[in-house]
């Protein structure tokens, strides 16, 4: 691991750790991260509660085009394939690469699902436009190589298809020392590198929204609400989220910096 200096670099935000690793330090991460999620408390199948699904409908469906079928759908991550619940009657099929053989499931609210394994490197093993949509919803940032695989996201994708895509635009704090409730390896993506990789890829942005502002979960699951399940506080949070904008800062060193939102939610469009 660098040294504090070294690594001064990527807690100011200026560099994204992870993204320019050779083979052999992702393959180290890769196999720290594989079963990372799954590992965290119990995600049998029987036990398992998608908490985000009016964070995805306010900020990611309701702004795709309301009549369009999508055929092929590529979910980076997707678990079970719950995220999917609100579009199941309008997608034809659904691939799911994940590492871990915990979520492997046949179908999910009707949609046939297969599933694949990502190379250590990234490459999706997929021919170019393919996929009429993807979602990587809290994802990539379990990844050293964001860069690449989001290259490879985008692909994937045929002209005119979107990607659905929200990540943590904040450190989650220091990744050197063990998280409670956090893997090995994860960290956040800048968000000025985030645009970044996007406008390099010339992606269209249709829409960018910062969310999760962090108090609002915090508080309402102490009488077991889950804040983005529910439309009304999903919004919100957006309202407050957008508010604190100004405040956001990659890498917190006190409680006042940490009243920001901590997630930017991008609903993109590759040109035709």
């Amino acid at each position: 691991m660098s040294n504090n200096t070294d690594m001064a670099v990527y807690f100011s935000g200026e560099k994204l750790y992870g993204d320019d690793f050779t083979l052999e330090d992702i393959q180290q991460w890769y196999d720290d991260e594989a079963e990372g999620y799954a590992s965290l408390g119990d995600k049998s199948r029987e036990n398992y509660k998608y908490l985000y699904h009016s964070l995805n409908a306010v900020h990611g469906f309701h702004h795709l085009p309301k009549s369009q079928h999508f055929e092929r759908v590529l979910g980076f991550g997707s678990a079970y394939g719950d995220e999917i619940q609100p579009l199941a009657d309008r997608i034809g099929e659904l691939t799911i690469i994940d590492p871990s053989d915990t979520f492997v499931s046949t179908s999910a609210f009707g949609v046939p699902i297969s599933y694949s394994k990502p190379s250590v490197r990234g490459e999706l093993g997929f021919s170019d436009n393919h996929f009429d949509l993807a979602l990587s919803l809290g994802v990539l940032h379990h990844i050293p190589n964001i860069s690449f695989v989001l290259g490879e996201l985008h692909r994937c994708l045929k002209p005119g298809g979107f990607a659905l895509i929200r990540e943590p635009v904040f450190s989650m704090g220091d990744w050197r020392k063990p998280r409670p409730g956090l893997t090995k390896r994860e960290r956040g993506i800048p968000l000025t590198i985030f645009r970044q990789m996007l406008s390099d890829l010339q992606f269209e942005v249709v829409r960018e929204k910062l969310c999760m502002f962090p108090p609002i979960p915090r508080m309402l699951s102490k009488i077991r609400v889950d804040a983005y399940n529910s439309p009304v506080l999903t919004r919100l949070d957006g309202l407050v989220s957008s508010a604190f904008a100004w405040n956001l800062r990659y890498h917190a060193e006190s409680f006042f910096q940490k009243l920001r939102p901590t997630s930017c939610y991008y609903v993109l469009k590759k040109r035709e």
